[in-house]
């Protein structure tokens, strides 16, 4: 039974292959005759050659194309079965690069604000200390700031406090590591300041607010709106000229000043370790005790400079040497006196004679 069956397929499988063997030969040998690279033959076998490829070209493109096909499908198929994962890496990947890209803007930022202050120069150059404020203490009027250097960098009280864009403050309090810096804005700030374009006087009185006022301003028209404001060193407080503003008029009709360090945070900060000669800690050194002893002949020039200063009070008092000259010679001066007296003192005498007399004769 079983030999029946394949007997009978036996001829038409026969036939099949013979058919396929000899239809992929002739494909094989048209391939092998379009694919002909010698240039002796290229004219016997062109017109061949161009046949073949205008029949391989669709018969290819229809071969391969379930080859694309099922290469599509699996890429679709795996695409579909790792996207989770996929995605999963490229959030995390995309956390990672956010990361980096939030440093790198910080870090920017903290460069150009690091060279602006190294680009803070004074005239004369005076030490600098740059710091980090850590720490914000606002009220309804008071304005300070906690810088994270202190005594053990130089750090003084009354030590100028600049940003990269303009003046800050002023140092209040230092302790180890630590220093509190009073704003301009306070309440409690009083700085001397000047305009730029006329030299005029001021001073910078802090209210609490974003701009101080200009007080105790003199002349006339003094400050126009847009004049830039220096400090003027007056008091020895702050050296003169740094920048510290523009004038602007406020609603109230007052002079005040838009801050050149409020246009930013205030971040990084650079402390003038400044010192004036009213700023000197050993006030004796100001006095009599540190000049020089003077010298035994100079001792004894003043001792005779100042020798006739006594001398000269009783000069002053000399009515007593001219009183015995004149107690000496004073007959002829009586007469002289007499004569000039005698007139006007004769009524005189005879009007208190007789009231004498009268007396005495009144009584008996």
């Amino acid at each position: 039974m079983r030999d029946s069956h394949f007997a009978d397929l036996k001829a038409p499988l026969i036939w099949t292959a013979s058919v396929a063997v000899l239809v992929a030969g002739v494909i094989a040998v048209a391939i092998l005759i379009g694919d002909r690279r010698e240039t002796l033959q290229a004219e016997a076998y062109g017109a061949t050659k161009n046949v073949v490829d205008s029949v391989a070209a669709p018969v290819g493109g229809v071969v391969s194309a379930p080859v694309r096909w099922t290469g599509g499908g699996i890429d679709a198929i795996k695409g579909y079965f790792f996207a989770i994962g996929q995605n999963q890496a490229l959030r995390k990947e995309n956390i990672e690069l956010e990361r980096y890209r939030d440093a790198a803007i910080a870090l920017n930022n903290e460069n150009q604000r690091l060279r602006a202050l190294l680009n803070l120069k004074t005239d004369p150059p005076i030490p600098m200390v740059t710091g980090h404020v850590v720490l914000d203490a606002r009220g309804p009027f008071s304005n300070t700031r906690l810088a994270d250097v202190g005594s053990e960098q130089g750090v003084a009280i009354g030590n100028p406090v600049m940003s990269e864009r303009g003046l800050v403050g002023r140092v209040v309090g230092v302790a180890h590591g630590a220093s509190r810096v009073l704003l301009l804005t306070d309440i409690a700030s009083r700085t001397p300041v000047m305009v730029d374009r006329t030299n005029a006087r001021a001073i910078l009185t802090g209210e609490g607010g974003p701009n101080p006022k200009l007080a105790y301003m003199r002349g006339i028209n003094p400050v126009k709106a847009g004049d830039r404001i220096l400090t003027s060193g007056d008091g020895g407080v702050f050296p003169r000229g740094l920048p510290v503003g523009v004038a602007v008029m406020g609603l109230d009709g007052n002079w005040r000043v838009r801050l050149d360090s409020d246009f930013a945070a205030i971040d990084f900060v650079r402390i003038l370790k400044f010192k004036d000669f009213s700023q000197f800690a050993d006030q004796k050194a100001l006095g009599e005790s540190s000049l020089p002893p003077l010298a035994p002949a100079q001792a004894e020039a003043i001792k005779l400079l100042e020798q006739p200063k006594p001398k000269a009070s009783p000069a002053a008092t000399v009515p007593a040497p001219t009183g015995p000259a004149p107690q000496v010679s004073s007959a002829p001066v009586k007469p002289a006196a007499k004569p000039v007296t005698k007139p006007a003192a004769a009524p005189a005498k005879p009007a208190l004679k007789p009231a004498r007399s009268a007396a005495p004769g009144a009584t008996p």
